[in-house]
């Protein structure tokens, strides 16, 4: 039986508002938005002394057939007495396709100013939709169209259409009992950076079975899908359930698979009973598009959780930031070793070294001398079998924050306002050091081939420097680099100021990464999801 009443979900993410009208004294105003869609409402938080407010946040409404389908936004000014209407706009939901993530830019009426939010509407039962796996029919000649929209002939007709991810979500076993029967309300969301799609919710079941399939445009190769299992509880709130985190260059085309779901750090095994997930991905890009997208700034995902001050991160962000620089003091341990002479051999190859080194020192020597360490380490990675993973026999052990939780909820509220101010330090002092540690371990896994792809782009560009710095004296280059420095704004003053390298380096992902992409052993199947309930519920269009 199915018991669900709406036909789908509209997932809204509301981004920020610019210029909006002044209604305060001192020209600013408190800005909030109300949501209407048929008879469900929604109020975001109020952001203060603006009118370019950042609001950043996410929320789910429901579509009915017997409903209006007229999105309705009115923008209002918090004030004591009474609040002072802005301005209204309506979005018209019929007229979007589904499932697709839709940028919307909507100026407002009777006032002034527009709002930006992310629309997208999914999670549907009707088996009529394109994303229904049991009425899906595969067509060759759509393969053929994509294939020859991303072939390398074609790489100058839009640079910003990377490539195209097909998702097909089957089932999922092994889940935890999240209500008092024993058995969970599932339903599975897929996150690619910010485009959002999600299936239906599976009644009373700890195997369900969705058969869905989505498709999402790919901007960044180096993306993350993020395939998230939620519990759906009454009043449409959620509870986790799992999680997997896939990197796009690690999608092996059309391999049906399952995966181990994992904690919400992404550290351990998700409660239950060995739960995993049955997906099957492919992805179709253009590298050459891909290479010239990694030197541009990163899409920056709207819906992050702030991070906290914790001890735990601060202590790990510290033994990170340790290894790091325990590598420079064993280097400088050796130059040091070779000043004093400890080893007559190794000192005098080192003299030897310096001197010639001194003498005929070029500029392109220092990229060549990288290739070289490049050349090593994929030699190194190559033997060892283990270019582009980080896969370990044992399974990474979670933290344990419950402890702490609980003694922050024990704190008393003025010791609270008295470590406010601390935490706040210890919080721009934690993050900073989880950015130098994270700077230091990209640059490594750059050189160690954990990212095949960064890699070779690397020695490209690195032969690219090397044959440039030969032929071009460096005054030239410097001279060329500061003009262009300079002429920037004024050729293209809408450009985001960006390092190449930086933006490179941000693509390649850290240990911390790894631990979270890394994929558990999921346990063989079993006869389990042959016999699931015939009874299981489902929710209706």
């Amino acid at each position: 039986l199915k018991s669900q009443i709406w036909s789908s979900v509209v997932t809204i993410v509301l981004v920020e508002g610019k210029n909006l009208l002044p209604m305060d004294i001192d020209g600013f105003s408190d800005p909030y938005v109300k949501f209407r869609l048929g008879s469900e409402k929604y109020k975001s938080k109020v952001i203060y002394k603006t009118l370019n407010p950042s609001w950043l946040e996410q929320f789910d409404l429901h579509l009915y057939d017997d409903q209006s389908q007229e999105l309705e936004l009115t923008v209002w000014d918090k004030d004591r007495s009474k609040d002072d209407f802005m301005g209204r706009c309506s979005i018209d939901l019929s007229q979007l396709e589904r499932e697709k993530t839709h940028r919307i830019k909507q100026d407002l009426d009777e006032g002034a100013g527009t709002i930006f939010l992310l629309l997208t509407i999914s999670g549907t039962t009707a088996s009529e939709t394109i994303s229904d796996l049991t009425t899906y029919e595969e067509n060759p000649r759509e393969h053929q169209v994509l294939e020859e929209r991303y072939a390398l002939h074609r790489t100058f007709h839009n640079l910003r259409d990377v490539g195209h991810l097909t998702v097909r979500v089957y089932r999922a076993q092994g889940l935890a009992a999240a209500d008092l029967g024993g058995k969970s309300d599932p339903f599975c969301v897929l996150e690619l950076v910010n485009a959002r799609l999600q299936t239906q919710t599976e009644y009373k079941t700890l195997t369900p079975s969705w058969q869905k399939i989505f498709t999402f445009n790919v901007k960044d190769i180096h993306s993350v899908l993020e395939v998230t299992v939620y519990d759906e509880d009454r009043d449409h709130k959620v509870e986790f359930l799992g999680k997997i985190a896939i990197p796009l260059l690690r999608i092996r085309n059309g391999e049906k698979r399952w995966y181990a779901l994992k904690d919400k750090k992404l550290y351990s095994r998700a409660k239950g009973n060995s739960p995993q997930i049955l997906l099957e991905m492919n992805v179709v890009w253009n590298p050459i598009r891909a290479c010239i997208r990694t030197l541009n700034p990163k899409e920056e995902k709207y819906m992050q959780t702030e991070v906290k001050f914790k001890r735990q991160v601060f202590v790990r962000n510290v033994m990170r930031l340790k290894a790091i620089i325990m590598w420079f003091i064993e280097i400088s341990k050796f130059i040091q070793n070779c000043f004093e002479w400890e080893s007559t051999l190794q000192s005098l190859i080192a003299l030897i070294f310096f001197i010639i080194m001194c003498y005929y020192f070029q500029p392109y020597m220092v990229p060549v001398a990288m290739l070289l360490i490049f050349f090593k380490c994929y030699i190194v990675q190559s033997l060892m079998g283990g270019m582009g993973s980080y896969d370990d026999e044992d399974e990474p052990l979670g933290e344990d924050d419950e402890d702490d939780d609980d003694k922050d909820k024990e704190e008393k509220k003025s010791l609270k306002e008295r470590l406010q101010a601390i935490q706040e330090v210890t919080q721009t002092v934690q993050n900073s050091i989880g950015y130098i540690a994270s700077l230091g371990e990209s640059i490594k896994n750059t050189f160690n081939w954990t990212v095949p792809f960064l890699s070779y782009l690397s020695v490209g560009m690195l032969a690219v420097v090397a044959v440039v710095l030969y032929w071009v004296p460096v005054r030239y280059l410097i001279m060329a680099w500061g003009v262009n420095k300079f002429a920037r704004k004024l050729i293209r003053p809408h450009t985001v100021p960006n390092n190449e390298v930086l933006d490179l380096l941000s693509r390649v992902p850290t240990n911390e990464d790894l631990i979270m992409y890394r994929e558990l052993k999921p346990h063989p199947t079993t006869d389990v999801d042959r016999r699931r309930d015939p009874r299981k519920k489902h929710k209706v269009s």
